[in-house]
């Protein structure tokens, strides 16, 4: 199987669609699979749609934070700053990881954290939705709900959160381009790039074979 679209995975019969999640589970034990990058990446949106294929849990850990604080993050950035939402997203990222396996994806922030992409390390495998400006830009430019850009002076923010986090996100275990497309592929893109990381077999390093970065 090729990672340039969903179109063959679609083809599958339920049964090898079944073997497949079933290898992949079994061969994270425990762990976790991190969904780590910036806002925009698509990390909620591939995190659902992975996890049902995979017959796994989703947690979404800014939600998480929300329901936990009783307020949406704005109103946590408003009232409190934002080293009050990241320590209490610091322990919501650690508690949702002790209960593993499961899809998690987490704020643009929560990698930044030394102490959580230690955690991560320990519980999870970290993967980096890494997309490009023009491709964040167009999906985050007329959301509401993104503090951080929420200054008069969104573009270039996100042209330093780029800078700033970039290179952190490369710490990540396995990097995977978003791109535009259907979340289908997106979703492809990552068994894959999980098939390699975690060695099963010949399939899983000819299914990478088709992402631009995949390591």
């Amino acid at each position: 199987m090729t990672c340039t679209g969903a179109q063959e995975a679609a083809s599958w019969t339920p049964s090898a669609r079944g073997e497949r999640a079933a290898a992949l589970v079994a061969a994270l034990g425990q762990r976790s699979i991190v969904l780590v990058g910036l806002m925009g990446s698509g990390k909620t949106s591939t995190g659902r749609r992975l996890a049902q294929e995979l017959g796994l849990e989703f947690a979404d850990s800014d939600v998480e934070v929300e329901e936990a604080a009783g307020m949406a993050i704005a109103e946590i950035f408003a009232r409190h700053g934002e080293g009050h939402f990241r320590d209490g997203e610091r322990r919501v990222v650690a508690r949702l990881l002790t209960k593993g396996p499961r899809v998690l994806a987490t704020g643009g922030g929560a990698f930044m954290c030394a102490e959580t992409r230690a955690v991560i390390a320990a519980l999870g495998i970290s993967v980096w939705l890494k997309a490009d400006y023009e491709v964040l830009w167009q999906r985050v430019r007329k959301r509401s709900n993104r503090p951080l850009l929420q200054n008069g002076r969104p573009e270039e923010t996100l042209r330093k959160l780029i800078e700033q986090r970039h290179p952190v996100y490369a710490l990540a275990d396995i990097t995977v381009v978003s791109r535009e497309g259907p979340h289908e592929a997106a979703v492809e893109d990552v068994i894959a790039a999980l098939q390699l990381e975690l060695g099963l077999g010949r399939g899983a390093a000819e299914g990478c074979a088709g992402i631009p970065s995949c390591r």
